[in-house]
């Protein structure tokens, strides 16, 4: 059989490109799963409303007393703050006013002065990457109630009301 005849201009192409990814075959496939995995729920400790009432009348009580020259904000905890998604979103007039108007990291002191680092996201407006080991680290439970008074440009401290202290003063 005979070479198909192509003409001088067509026979001084280099060969055709291959558009196709060959991707080796080492013999195992990679099998991922996609799915949700079940989160157990059964320890979620759900605040009644006197109790969460309770917590957030301590807290502006709390909120008058202190020093007024710091700016600060009263923020109820719900289930998905402390047990859920773990993202704290935060009040939008405090946010545009004092927070950074970029991503940044900002401390959290509690009232034994320890320090969390967490993500504020400016965009969002939220406390992200951090939030959660604050949450877990001061056993913080729906119906708790927080005062965020922000000390310096990026660190807050943190005054928590515990909604647990309702049936204690009902003794």
């Amino acid at each position: 059989m005979e070479p198909v005849r192509r003409s001088g201009r067509l026979a001084n192409l280099p060969d055709k490109p291959v558009y196709r990814e060959k991707v080796p075959d080492f013999g195992m496939k990679i099998r991922r799963t996609y799915g949700s995995v079940r989160r157990d729920l059964t320890n979620r400790v759900y605040a009644t409303d006197d109790a969460r009432s309770y917590a957030i009348s301590k807290a502006e009580d709390l909120e008058q007393e202190l020093d007024s020259s710091f700016p600060i904000f009263i923020k109820p905890m719900t289930q998905s703050h402390v047990t859920g998604g773990f993202w704290l979103g935060l009040p939008i007039h405090f946010c545009r006013k004092y927070l950074p108007k970029r991503d940044e990291m900002i401390t959290l002191v509690d009232e034994d002065d320890d320090e969390s680092d967490t993500l504020y996201l400016a965009m969002k407006r939220g406390l992200s990457a951090g939030w959660r080991g604050f949450a877990v680290q001061q056993k913080l439970v729906d119906g708790d109630c927080l005062v965020f008074q922000l000390i310096e440009q990026t660190k807050f401290k943190v005054y928590i009301t515990r909604a647990s202290s309702y049936y204690e003063s009902e003794d």
